[in-house]
């Protein structure tokens, strides 16, 4: 009986540890980076938590242009 106890518990511990974002380093903190090509002006965002897809989905994306204007994701 102790033995299916001990089994059970560690199983548990393991799920638990397997699935935690932070443990796998599955999260990141990203910012826009906002530059005016003809002014050289730098804007930065606010920095937001990303994990899974939605940190997959931003690393992703490239350099935005609309007009002057050049918006990247930074990610650290």
């Amino acid at each position: 009986m102790k033995k299916k106890v001990i089994y059970f518990a560690a199983l548990v511990m393991i799920a638990c540890a397997a699935t935690a974002c932070e443990i796998l380093d599955d999260c990141k903190v990203c910012k826009t980076v906002t530059t005016d090509t003809s002014t050289s002006q730098v804007t930065e965002g606010i920095e937001v938590e990303y994990c899974g897809a939605a940190l997959l989905a931003i690393e992703a994306k490239g350099v935005t242009k609309i007009g002057n204007l050049e918006t990247v994701y930074e990610c650290r």
